[in-house]
């Protein structure tokens, strides 16, 4: 029986990722480069619609993609043990702790911000007030890198 083939658009749907991340992961080697037809066009197989739902699937879960690389290696292993991969997933579980505590103290500060406000011109404006003077602000989230 031969193997079912997929173009990247229908591989990308089965998935429910985007094209560009497909070709993304191959060009940084999480998904081998594909077989190609004689139009070279792009064709996949279950093995790596398999591969590339575990990796939406670790991604999705906040893994960053190195840790992603390291899971990929150890799937492969089938006989190695898991504690590799606990400690991955410690990791990852540590960095969700840190950004949930970095979000309470977010949350924290902005209701503060709100129940101080003192004015309705923006002269008066503890929001405005609070951003522009750091010592205004109490949070725990300075230093905290943004996503811009």
């Amino acid at each position: 029986m031969p193997e079912i083939s997929l173009s990247i658009g229908a591989l990308a749907r089965s998935v429910g990722c985007k094209v560009q991340t497909i070709r993304y992961y191959e060009q940084i080697g999480l998904l081998p480069a594909p077989a190609r037809t004689a139009g070279a066009q792009r064709r996949y197989g279950p093995v790596q619609r398999e591969k590339l739902s575990f990796i939406r699937h670790a991604r999705e879960l906040g893994f960053p993609l190195p840790a992603v690389r390291e899971l990929l290696v150890l799937a492969e292993q089938q006989k190695s043990g898991c504690a590799q991969a606990d400690q991955i997933a410690h990791r990852q579980l540590d960095a969700v702790n840190r950004h949930i505590a970095m979000l309470n103290s977010l949350r924290v500060e902005l209701e503060r911000m709100l129940q101080h406000r003192r004015g309705y011109r923006t002269g008066e404006c503890r929001v405005i007030a609070t951003l522009a003077d750091h010592g205004l602000c109490r949070g725990e989230h300075h230093g905290q890198p943004t996503q811009d």
